[in-house]
């Protein structure tokens, strides 16, 4: 009797049911097998995009990692769906990997296993990866046709965050009637009586010939809020000390200020996360698209807060202020900042870009440069921190931690810092979803006892319990290894040896991967050439602990 482990993948951006999925695929596998095995192992990804390579699915990887070893338990993975496993040429990377583990592949669709000399299966094979390619992308065609339609003839809100000078405000009920039982409601843009008179400023100071920094200082210096300080809900990692010329900007070449909605003004690209390794597949960037290619409403949907000619006025002075300069082809290089998102600027309290200078990688603050200064913010036109000045110093530092006399108290910190399995902040919230879901079909329930549309209600509570099994799934605590003893950190310390030394010598990489386990924190004073470091073991918060603090010359020592 063979013995068999299951693979199967379930999406749930189309909001299906993973449980109900789970069990039609198994049910194929089960009725392929039944006379020749039984089922041993399971491995099922959930919530995973097809297009997403097995190495990058948890429990692909987990099963491709199960494969390399000699006692695994099973001699073959049988498949309920092959458009659900392989999509493009996924089977042709991942195939190989069976046959040099000696490890057969079953799916229904050759009648059993797939033969690696066979022209036919591996011709069967790969259409099914073209099939679930092809599904993919008509899905991904229908959903933008109808959106633009949305954005075109209907002029909907189409979601994300509304512009500065406008609030959200309720539409109705959604069209849709599953989401409409489930609570959701259409939205559409109102002024916002504070925000919008600053854009109709903005405007007519733009074209009363003043520019985009000076308008910026003029708003600081008469005390309004810059974007991020007006909604600072939704901007935690900006401090709104002072409108950017960058805000001044965006506000200007925003064409929904004249009433019409505007969808498609960017793209979801994807690209290669490693040119030298295909395998690896594709992460999704955004990026801008052109004007012509964004969608526009075709009537005025929502109160304008300037007419179309102040706003034509407008880009014609954006337009011609950049028509007389010579664009240069830019190449870009990826430079290994070690400290990249750590490092800030103690005078402004913005995270400090990396800048490259003759093969020296620095940590740059422009603040001036971006920002009106009438606030009374004292700062340099440009602050610069070098980074090999400061990673020698920090090295040290840390390394104290583990010296002997200091040693007990780090292996009980690390200790402590390890997280607990009621740590788990998505079960949490999948718990609350789950609740909410229950709710929601009691309330399904009681509306079909009053006489509503059999059809109606059902349809909804399909919908209820698919989000339901979704959230079941992610509501199980995740599966964590065991909690190291004091006694285990103790022997892992010890196998450091130096410290310091193995801080020098790591990869940029792995030593950029330890700052940010760290919870490291650095904070730039130029004018006492001094970097307050703070690092934080708690997983779920930041900026807290001990604040050790150091002088960038070497020899200084740190303080607790």
């Amino acid at each position: 009797m063979l013995r068999f482990a299951f693979y199967g993948r379930v999406s749930t951006e189309d909001q299906q049911d993973p449980e109900a999925s789970r069990n039609w695929q198994r049910a194929r596998a089960r009725a392929l097998i039944d006379r020749h095995g039984k089922l041993v192992a399971e491995f099922f990804d959930v919530g995973q995009s097809r297009s997403i390579p097995w190495k990058r699915r948890p429990e692909a990887a987990r099963l491709l990692e199960a494969m390399r070893e000699p006692g695994r338990g099973f001699d073959v993975v049988v498949i309920g769906e092959p458009q659900r496993a392989f999509y493009g040429n996924q089977y042709g990377l991942t195939f190989p990997v069976f046959i040099h583990y000696g490890v057969e592949l079953w799916v229904p669709e050759v009648g059993g296993a797939v033969d690696p000399e066979s022209e036919a299966h591996d011709l069967v094979m790969s259409v099914f990866g073209g099939m679930s390619k092809g599904e993919r992308n008509r899905i991904k065609i229908r959903v933008r046709s109808a959106m633009a339609a949305q954005a075109a003839v209907e002029g909907r809100f189409l979601g994300g965050r509304p512009p500065y000078g406008y609030r959200l405000a309720d539409a109705g009920p959604h069209p849709n009637p599953a989401k409409a039982a489930d609570g959701k409601r259409l939205h559409r843009l109102e002024p916002d009586s504070v925000a919008a008179r600053v854009v109709r400023r903005i405007f007519a100071e733009y074209l009363g010939g003043r520019g985009l920094f000076a308008i910026a200082e003029g708003l600081t210096r008469d005390g309004v809020p810059s974007p991020s300080a007006h909604d600072p809900g939704r901007n935690r990692h900006r401090s709104g000390i002072a409108w950017p010329k960058g805000a001044v900007r965006v506000i200007l070449s925003n064409p929904r200020y004249t009433g019409r909605q505007v969808w498609n003004k960017q793209r979801k690209d994807e690209v290669l996360i490693n040119v030298d390794d295909v395998a690896l597949g594709h992460e999704t960037r955004m990026r801008w698209n052109a004007r012509d290619k964004w969608i526009f409403s075709d009537d005025i949907v929502h109160e304008p807060l300037i007419d179309a000619d102040t706003f034509q006025r407008a880009q014609d002075i954006l337009g011609a202020r950049g028509a007389g300069r010579t664009t240069r082809e830019r190449h870009r290089t990826r430079h290994r900042y070690v400290l990249r998102g750590l490092v800030h600027c103690g005078l402004c309290g913005r995270r400090m870009q990396g800048q490259q200078s003759r093969e020296v990688l620095f940590y740059r603050c422009r603040f001036p440069s971006e920002y009106g200064l009438a606030n009374k913010v004292e700062h340099p036109r440009n602050v610069y921190l070098a980074e090999r000045d400061l990673l020698a110093p920090l090295d040290a530092w840390l390394s104290r931690c583990f010296m002997p006399h200091r040693l007990a108290d780090t292996i009980e910190d690390l200790y402590r810092a390890q997280p607990d399995e009621h740590d788990d902040l998505e079960a949490l919230a999948a718990r609350r979803v789950v609740e909410e879901a229950d709710r929601a079909l009691a309330r399904h329930r009681a509306a079909l006892e009053a006489g509503a549309d059999p059809q109606l209600v059902t349809r909804w509570m399909a919908e209820t319990q698919a989000r339901r099994a979704d959230a079941l799934v992610k509501a199980r605590p995740a599966a964590r290894p065991p909690k190291l003893t004091r006694d285990e950190i103790r022997r892992l310390a010890d196998g450091l040896g130096d410290v310091r030394q193995t801080l020098i010598n790591a990869d940029p990489a792995d030593k950029a991967e330890v700052y940010r386990q760290l919870g490291l924190r650095l904070v730039y004073y130029p004018g006492k050439r001094t970097v307050r470091a703070e690092t934080n073991l708690d997983p779920h918060s930041w900026g807290y602990g001990t604040c050790p603090r150091g002088d960038l010359n070497p020899h200084a020592l740190y303080g607790h």
